[in-house]
């Protein structure tokens, strides 16, 4: 049954609640803000978005959002090759960034292994990871994943991957709280477990 007197604020309001965190009753707000909105601003909202998806790239060496096949971070001269921070989405290379403490370069494995979820370690850019430590350029590789049950699954599974490298493997301090999502940590907090960091041996902590 249609809610709306328009089919096309019907739609538009469906398309919005699709969206993660947003109901019908934000999704409606938002729809009748941009129909007040000038046209042209309007239309450079719904373009952006499609360029945006249209044109994205990934980064062939990190998996990073990118406008090139190599992402700013990575092709930065400045940043330390030698240390690769181990992440799970985008939002968490932005979280770690925003805490100026880490100069080294990126791994972004798309997610972590969930079994409930269908999502095993061949879903993740976990191959690629290994690949680039045995290139013999990576000296150390930290864990930065949430510290929940499905991190720390995807943590031991890429050190058995990795542990006859002789990489040293390294995973956050505890200053972020079990079952915490690593883009809400603070960036204080993030960045002194970042900084105080542990060596991860492969069992429990």
């Amino acid at each position: 049954m249609q809610q709306y007197s328009s089919t096309l604020l019907e739609r538009a309001v469906g398309e919005f609640a699709k969206l993660p965190g947003i109901g019908r009753k934000t999704a409606l707000r938002l729809v009748l803000h941009l129909l007040r909105q000038p046209a042209a601003e309007a239309e450079a909202f719904a373009d952006a978005v499609a360029t945006l998806r249209r044109e994205v790239k990934y980064c062939k060496v990190c998996h990073n959002i990118s406008d090139d096949d190599v992402c700013e971070i990575c092709a930065q001269p400045s940043r330390d090759s030698s240390m690769v921070c181990v992440v799970e989405t985008v939002r968490d290379v932005i979280a770690v960034e925003n805490t100026s403490l880490y100069r080294g370069l990126y791994h972004v494995l798309g997610g972590v292994i969930s079994p409930m979820d269908g999502i095993g370690p061949s879903d993740l850019e976990i191959d690629s990871l290994v690949e680039r430590v045995r290139s013999g350029e990576v000296s150390e590789v930290i864990f930065a994943l949430s510290p929940t049950m499905e991190g720390d699954t995807t943590n031991f599974y890429i050190y058995r991957r990795l542990e006859s490298t002789g990489v040293k493997m390294s995973v956050l301090s505890r200053g972020i709280s079990v079952g915490d999502e690593l883009e809400y940590a603070d960036e204080a907090t993030l960045g002194r477990s970042l900084v105080n960091r542990m060596p991860f041996t492969g069992k429990s902590y």
